[in-house]
């Protein structure tokens, strides 16, 4: 009962609070992390990969030790101090207000036949190049990075509580975080981003699997459990490619297609199956995705009520 309690918690700040707008622990983290790679990315490309599991363990691991040493402290001091942490750290670790707050206006402006401040709003949250999206482009970044990010921004931090508490929660989210910084395969990161791209894998494969069970359960059509399989498990990333291709075929729309990074178009499978997705996509998007969360709350209290 306890995890369902802090899930709970956390969740409502997130809600009525959203992320810190005036400074976030991640913008300090990500600045650190800035130097560290300025100091180690250099030298010989043989030793770039350790170099990168160095640097990786300077900006991560200090803070797991101080997250272990003040939850171990905190659990023998007071129970109530102890879900205060917990709550503060989770709710630190999750973003999924913000996320909403950043796609709801991108299906507005698309709505409004306005696809130059469509283009805006998109190019805050996704990698690709954004310019010369269409409409139907925009929208498919917009619901991809949704389905995506529900995992990296929400559900992974719900699992990662439940299995190390907030020590855990530190760990998947710093990790997630390094490897949106270093974890690309272009000539500065290839070699040096290696660990931060493989550490995220890792810990986001069983929070990523288990979104998309749900996505295929609670969606409603099983056509859902088809994409997971067929389609996420031959993506170039299986853990982003199981969440978007069961969440997408849950919702009975096509995503997937050619997307240009850097300059490059890079040709990709196509996710789920059904429909041509139309600018209210994304906020049934949005809707399974909360769906999933209450049914998550539920599980936990459940579970916490049988220990």
């Amino acid at each position: 009962m306890y995890i369902a309690l802090v899930w709970v918690c956390a969740v409502l700040l997130d809600r009525v609070f959203g992320e810190a707008t005036r400074w976030h622990p991640l913008v300090g983290f990500g600045n650190i992390a800035k130097r560290i790679e300025n100091t180690l990315n250099t030298g010989d490309a043989k030793l770039l990969r350790l170099r990168g599991v160095i640097a990786w363990s300077v900006a991560v691991l200090p803070w797991i030790i101080l997250v272990w040493v003040l939850g171990h402290y905190l659990s023998s001091y007071a129970e109530f101090v102890r879900f205060v942490f917990d709550c503060g750290v989770l709710y630190w670790a999750i973003g999924w207000r913000s996320l909403c707050e950043h796609i709801r206006p991108i299906g507005s402006a698309l709505a409004e036949g306005n696809i130059e401040q469509a283009r805006l709003k998109i190019s805050y949250i996704v990698s690709r190049d954004t310019t010369e999206l269409d409409a139907d482009q925009v929208l498919a970044a917009g619901l991809e990075t949704t389905l995506e990010n529900s995992s990296d921004a929400l559900f992974a931090s719900l699992i990662w509580f439940a299995l190390a508490g907030p020590t855990g929660v530190v760990l998947h989210r710093l990790a997630n975080t390094l490897d949106a910084m270093w974890g690309y395969k272009n000539h500065r990161y290839r070699y040096f981003g290696w660990w931060a791209a493989r550490s995220d894998d890792v810990l986001n494969f069983i929070p990523a699997q288990l979104t998309a069970l749900g996505f295929s359960v609670f969606g409603l059509s099983a056509r859902g459990f088809r994409c997971w399989f067929g389609q996420g498990w031959r993506w170039k990333s299986i853990n982003a490619g199981s969440v978007m291709a069961s969440g997408a075929g849950a919702l009975n729309i096509t995503l997937g297609g050619a997307a240009s990074y850097h300059g490059e178009t890079v040709l990709r499978a196509p996710l789920g199956g059904g429909a041509k997705p139309r600018a209210e996509d994304l906020e049934r998007s949005i809707t399974l995705i909360n769906r999933l969360l209450v049914v998550w709350i539920v599980i936990a209290v459940i579970i916490g009520g049988l220990l």
